[in-house]
């Protein structure tokens, strides 16, 4: 059987195995700016979403519990028994699901610019409606404005308009199925179960998860810590790439590295 979720790998085979989970409307490219200071330490396995990419894309809607387990999937047919994980926006989300609800298979946890409830669920529907409706350029410019500061887009518009064309080139059905998800998900209660060792981190400028969204996480999953960005939108990693490569090698310590 095909797998169900494309992935790209990177680093030594025999290093700590560390999953990145994308932002909804990306693949596992937008990791770009942190691959290569990862992979000296890490074997790094950037995964597309369900319904993203060269992932497979059912029918929706989906929920998050289901994109974790296809996370879970993955990790099977890649006999990947425990890992670390670090996901941005709704890779952040299915982290939260994995870390509460499969936490032998999570050692170390990054959550980035990721909220555990995001309403109003309305106006997620709506978007999956729009989507359907037409194409992804029908909202992409507003998307791609809470992604980025004025700053950072004004001074590198080609960067912006490849990670413009990263979202347009999204599946809409794939896409709009997993706003769904975001509208049905409330994982605030699950935040207490989370075992794994966790960073939380924020982006002073991001419109679309507040830094308020990320110390919520951290007051409820037990000795979580927190970082606040300075200069970064939605997508830090792309902002802030070098701060956020350092910040998650150094909290994915290799010494303390687990098992493929």
């Amino acid at each position: 059987m095909s797998p169900v979720l494309h992935a790209t790998v990177d680093g030594p085979p025999d290093a700590p195995v560390l999953v990145l989970g994308s932002s909804l409307g990306t693949t596992g490219a937008m990791w770009q700016p942190q691959v290569a200071a990862l992979a000296t330490r890490f074997r790094v396995i950037r995964y597309d979403h369900l319904g993203h990419g060269r992932s497979a894309v059912p029918a929706g809607p989906y929920r998050i519990d289901l994109l974790g387990r296809e996370v879970l999937r993955l990790l099977d047919d890649l006999d990947l028994r425990r890992v670390h994980y670090a996901g941005l926006s709704l890779g952040g989300m299915v982290g939260m699901w994995l870390a509460a609800h499969a936490p032998e298979r999570i050692d170390r946890l990054a959550l980035l610019c990721t909220s555990a409830s995001l309403g109003p669920a309305e106006g997620w529907r709506t978007r999956a409606a729009t989507v359907r409706a037409g194409r992804l350029d029908t909202i992409a410019d507003a998307v791609v404005e809470r992604w980025f500061t004025p700053a950072f887009a004004a001074a590198h518009p080609d960067t912006v308009a490849a990670y413009r064309d990263m979202l347009t080139a999204t599946p809409p059905a794939g896409y709009a199925a997993c706003c769904e998800a975001i509208a049905g998900m409330d994982l605030r209660a699950d935040l207490a179960a989370v075992r794994a060792p966790t960073l939380v981190i924020g982006a002073a400028d991001d419109p679309a998860t507040p830094p308020e969204h990320a110390r919520q996480i951290a007051e409820r999953i037990p000795s979580a810590r927190l970082v606040v960005l300075d200069g970064a939108a939605h997508l830090a990693n792309v902002e802030q790439p070098e701060a956020v490569a350092r910040l998650l090698t150094d909290h994915f310590d290799p010494e303390g590295g687990v098992t493929p």
